[in-house]
């Protein structure tokens, strides 16, 4: 009975040490026996690639160069191809997509370059998603003259906007955007944080909507899938000058580029804050998806519809103007029947009038405070007497004419309005591209502290007018 114990304690030490022996034998032959997929044999891995997505496939190819050519794998991609485009009514068979896949001309797979029907896969992907979002704007509403459902094409699409900013050594920082608001005609895009790049080394800004290759409905389009780039615009950054400023607060400075571009600094470091796109709903979705990542989309050619009208293109427009910021409307007004004369041409421009001077029941009141609201990660703030002026010009057919979303400024005029009906400081609001050119004069009413539209004039270049009607103004 002494010795029992004793026994037992020293077998079990013994049982112990045996055991920690062999997990240490076990831990050394795990750590010699250690297998990663870089070290497979390729035809382990092409069955394992075998059985992923498109998607997942094409993000492993980003892995390295050996991912990358096994993952170009035509039999793999003909297998994806036939599961997505075969036709529906061999669906219902049993393996119907492998049988399509072994009847399809195996000579054809080995013969093609590695890689080739991935192209194939995913330019007919790219098509069904243009096919689809075609579909999506053809109605058009007859009083705006945009498609109606814009807003559902870019939900469905997953669109989104991209800012590229390359410095002067040709290196390049891809920023998402943070914020994003759709308006009645436009859609106002913001990309601010705190890991900005230096001004002084950037050289220029490109402006790129970004679309998902594989567009699932069912599913919330990934941010890190794959996805192809249209360019919309390219922006020079020494244009940051104050010819191009645009106004101010106790905070930083605004800056305007044409087409419709806000950038903000900082005032204390001169550095980047935020930067502002505004875009039309005018063949936005065209110019966000139909471009390349360099080369933007170009539009269909127009084919003018002729009339011996001897004042053709003069009459028939219809203007929908709208100043708003930060989700707040100042003004939103529809102008039907307008039109110019020959005697209103002068120097390159047609002259449409549409609030005049001289008539007070047209003019019209801004509602509310006029500011551009602005915000980063870290401050916010509003800059008096900006906003965003967004125009859709329809001609006679109810076809866009002239469309625009751009940053204004009301700038004070040196003399008062001498208008018969009022007095009061006078502001004007102007603005100008390739295709025409907006005067708006205001008034400031101190009695009710509002601003008072007094006269907005549309000048339209004749070179547009006559290529858009055919005409010989």
């Amino acid at each position: 009975m002494r010795n029992g114990p004793c026994i037992r304690y020293a077998a079990g030490c013994a049982t112990l040490k045996q055991h920690a022996r062999r997990e240490r034998h076990c831990e050394r032959a795990s750590a010699d026996c250690s297998v990663s997929l870089d070290s497979m044999p390729s035809e382990i891995l092409l069955k394992i690639f075998s059985y992923l997505d498109a998607g997942t496939l094409l993000c492993t190819g980003c892995v390295n160069r050996r991912f990358y050519h096994l993952a170009n794998d035509n039999f793999i991609w003909i297998r994806i191809y036939s599961t997505a485009f075969s036709p529906k009514r061999s669906n219902w068979k049993v393996n119907s997509v492998e049988k399509t896949a072994v009847t399809m001309n195996l000579l054809s797979v080995e013969d093609k370059e590695a890689g080739y029907w991935k192209k194939e896969y995913i330019a007919k992907q790219i098509a069904s998603v243009k096919a689809a979002l075609a579909q999506v704007l053809k109605p058009v509403n007859p009083y705006t003259g945009l498609p109606v459902k814009t807003k559902e094409a870019l939900r469905k699409s997953g669109l989104g906007w991209v800012i590229i900013l390359k410095e002067k050594s040709g290196k390049e920082y891809m920023m998402e955007h943070v914020d994003l608001s759709v308006n009645d005609s436009s859609v106002t895009v913001v990309w601010y944080g705190k890991n900005w790049p230096l001004l002084a080394t950037l050289s220029t800004l490109d402006l790129c909507g970004v679309t998902p290759v594989f567009m699932d409905r069912s599913k919330t389009p990934m941010k890190n899938g794959p996805r192809w780039h249209s360019l919309i615009a390219k922006y020079n950054l020494s244009n940051l000058t104050a010819s191009t400023m645009f106004g101010c607060d106790r905070l930083i400075r605004i800056f305007c580029l044409n087409p419709g571009l806000l950038v903000g600094l900082w005032k204390r470091e001169e550095e980047l804050a935020f930067v502002m796109a505004n875009l039309h709903f005018h063949h936005l979705v065209e110019r966000s998806t139909l471009g390349s990542a360099t080369i933007p989309y170009e539009l269909p050619p127009h084919s003018p519809l002729l009339d011996d009208n001897p004042e053709y293109g003069l009459h028939g427009y219809q203007l929908h103007v709208d100043m708003h910021s930060g989700g707040i409307f100042y003004l939103c007004g529809t102008f039907r029947n307008l039109f110019t004369k020959k005697g209103y041409i002068e120097n390159g421009y047609a002259k449409l009038i549409v609030i005049s001077f001289k008539n007070n029941t047209e003019h019209l009141p801004l509602i509310g405070k006029v500011g551009l609201s602005w915000r980063t990660d870290i401050f916010d703030g509003c800059i008096k007497s900006c906003s965003i002026m967004d125009i859709t010009l329809l001609d006679e057919y109810g076809k866009p004419f002239w469309c625009f979303s751009s940053p204004v400024c009301m700038r004070s005029s040196p003399r008062p309005s001498d208008g018969p009906n009022f007095l009061g400081q006078t502001y004007y609001v102007d603005y100008m591209d390739s295709e025409g050119k907006v005067h708006v004069q205001l008034v400031w009413i101190e009695e009710t502290e509002e601003y008072f539209i007094v006269n907005l004039v549309l000048y339209l270049s004749i070179a547009k007018i006559n290529h858009w009607f055919g005409t010989k103004y």
